[in-house]
């Protein structure tokens, strides 16, 4: 698949009802300088809006040299990052994250998440202080990640700013209704990480079945897929071509038949299992 395609997509394609586009650039493991921002940088000019952070990835000042790269406004990129479970104390939270704004080299992101409802997160202290980035202006979202349905209630119940999304792993073969369907419930969007479950997407039949079909790749396909049940996909990538082949899975339209196929997938196939993820 060439960028050729890619390009036939017109940037910002696809955003949610709050203006978070349906497909980003996940920068998990995408820790040598150079590359990471040369990957940002890539991604946006070939029309990419939303590109995704952390302060676990230890690659914030690349993301934020990759965003300055390119050739396009810093307000029309959607920028997310994550303040880690360490930092998730209300005096860390607020030095922390003005540190990555810092290191991004921007006076504020579009979404600010709590990576993990674990170490140092307490409800209360760590959501004033999410609330507190907000009304400064620093922050323009709150997320939170890898919550259960009670700790998105707790989560909403608590902070002062609106909680925007839920960040979790979601793909065909851990396709989690029970929480995509409480987030709808709250109006919180659902962000996928390893929405190809590491490559798996590749060995899977059905998936495979649907990508001959429409003859792309089966990584097209599970994004398309995301996309049909509402849900944001932030796929890892690197190389130009994988970028190309990722983003022209906006313009994929899957039948019934297809979502049929993928959703009779039986399986609960977790890719990221830490011990203090709050379902075990």
């Amino acid at each position: 698949m060439g960028t050729e395609d890619a390009d036939a997509v017109a940037p910002g394609t696809c955003p949610t009802a709050n203006s978070m586009p349906m497909l980003g650039l996940g920068t998990w493991q995408n820790d040598d300088p150079d590359q990471c921002a040369e990957t940002v940088r890539t991604a946006l000019e070939m029309g990419y809006r939303h590109i995704d952070t952390a302060q676990m990835y230890d690659n914030e000042a690349a993301v934020g040299e990759g965003i300055e790269r390119a050739d396009v406004d810093r307000e029309d990129v959607f920028l997310a990052t994550k303040i880690k479970p360490a930092n998730l104390g209300h005096d860390d939270v607020l030095e922390t994250a003005r540190e990555s704004l810092d290191r991004l080299g921007v006076d504020s992101v579009d979404l600010l998440y709590v990576h993990w409802p674990a170490r140092a997160y307490d409800p209360e202290e760590t959501l004033s202080a999410f609330s507190e980035l907000y009304d400064e202006g620093l922050i323009d979202n709150v997320g939170v990640s890898n919550f259960l349905p009670e700790q998105i209630e707790e989560a909403i119940d608590i902070c002062d700013a609106p909680i925007l999304a839920n960040q979790v792993e979601l793909h065909p073969m851990l396709q989690q209704p029970d929480l995509r369907a409480a987030c709808e419930n709250y109006d919180v969007e659902v962000v996928a990480y390893s929405p190809i479950a590491r490559g798996e997407v590749f060995d899977q039949p059905e998936l495979r079945d649907v990508a001959a079909k429409h003859d792309v790749s089966e990584a097209r396909v599970s994004l398309a897929w995301l996309r049909e049940k509402g849900v944001t996909a932030i796929p890892k990538a690197t190389g130009e071509d994988h970028l190309g082949d990722n983003f022209a899975s906006l313009t994929l339209e899957l039948d019934r038949e297809d979502i049929n196929a993928i959703d009779s997938i039986d399986s609960a196939s977790r890719e990221v299992d830490p011990d203090f993820a709050p379902w075990n």
